[in-house]
């Protein structure tokens, strides 16, 4: 039941009594609303929900691949190189072959020829538009400061249709030969934002700024509890396939983002557990999937909280410039958003 229904009920028995009883029974029935409404909240029964109009809101559904759910055909050099004693010895067999099994079959090859599977999910990220607001930030010495703030509200939540590789029995050893959809109760959001420069390659990492968030919340009609970076992992991401479930709502900020900056990129880390790994090891290149938002400001320095930052990549007719800004946001072609690869700094 929603926030909406519950008071809507509460409402129609307060009107009632009111009828019959007069002022004292709407003061009582009042108090007794609060109270109900605060017994349901803590059964965990209400989901607040915040809608806006059509467009209001970005939608990115999301993006999970079969490829994704397996590493290999790879060595494991390092248990390869640990245990220089698994190594077979042809010398030591007759006519150099294995008693029962083929070569291929000995610890050490099936070690070069191994192939990693795992579990596979994608929440779904909206967004409100990349802004900017003015907040009064507190500083070490009890003072504060007003600050210019990058910012954005977001909502994630979880469809399931998670990927799985499914195993078939065949003359007794595990095929893994299809994918299967597996869903499951909720998931949990980790996010790590960081805000690019694809001119300069300057990054911004998202900051947690406690007195910016209800500043914001209050300017983007919030009414849902709204969670920053941190306090979002404790929030569980329940499954749905209603496109109309509240879902989770958070906020991400940045300061001290320079003033001159036109053509950038928000790239999300956390909506998904893939990754690529080249090789094995603390020292092999790891790089998390990511989904990467493009933008751009047309505007200066001046009056920046005046600019419109727009989704997307400008377009431009002549070649030269479209060729420049395809460079830019490493593209191809125009693109508002993408998923990539990408290392984590």
């Amino acid at each position: 039941m929603t926030i909406l229904i519950c008071m809507r009920n509460a409402a129609h028995r307060i009107v009632q009594q009111v009828s019959r009883k007069g002022l004292p029974a709407l003061m009582l029935a009042a108090s007794a609303l609060s109270v109900s409404a605060q017994d349901a909240a803590e059964d965990g029964i209400i989901q607040q929900q915040t809608q806006f109009a059509p467009g209001v809101v970005t939608v990115i559904p999301g993006d999970a691949s079969p490829s994704e759910t397996f590493d290999g055909p790879l060595a494991l050099q390092r248990f390869i190189q640990s245990h220089p004693e698994l190594e077979w010895d042809p010398t030591k067999f007759e006519n150099g072959r294995p008693h029962f099994d083929p070569r291929s079959r000995t610890l050490i090859e099936m070690a070069k020829q191994v192939v990693l599977r795992r579990e596979i999910y994608c929440l779904e990220f909206a967004f409100k538009p990349l802004r900017q607001i003015y907040v009064d930030v507190p500083l070490a010495g009890g003072q504060t400061q007003r600050k210019l703030i990058w910012y954005m509200v977001y909502r994630v939540r979880y469809t399931g249709k998670d990927l799985r590789p499914a195993a078939d029995e065949i003359g007794g050893a595990k095929m893994y030969s299809r994918i299967e959809n597996v869903s499951y109760e909720s998931r949990r959001f980790f996010p790590l934002a960081t805000l690019k420069d694809q001119v300069s390659g300057r990054e911004y990492l998202d900051r947690l700024i406690p007195s910016a968030k209800p500043v914001i919340a209050a300017r983007e009609r919030i009414t849902a509890p709204l969670y920053n970076s941190v306090e979002v992992f404790n929030q569980r991401i329940p499954l749905t396939q209603d496109e109309d479930s509240p879902g989770v709502w958070g906020v991400l900020t940045w300061m001290d983002v320079a003033p001159d900056i036109d053509f950038l990129s928000l790239y999300v880390s956390g909506l998904t557990n893939a990754f690529e790994q080249d090789g094995e090891g603390k020292d092999a290149p790891y790089r998390r999937k990511m989904l990467q938002l493009n933008f751009f400001r047309p505007g200066d320095a001046m009056n920046q909280t005046a600019d419109s930052i727009r989704f997307g990549m400008p377009p431009y007719s002549n070649e030269q410039e479209h060729a420049y800004i395809l460079d830019k946001y490493n593209v191809e072609e125009l693109r508002n958003y993408r998923w990539v690869f990408r290392s984590v700094k």
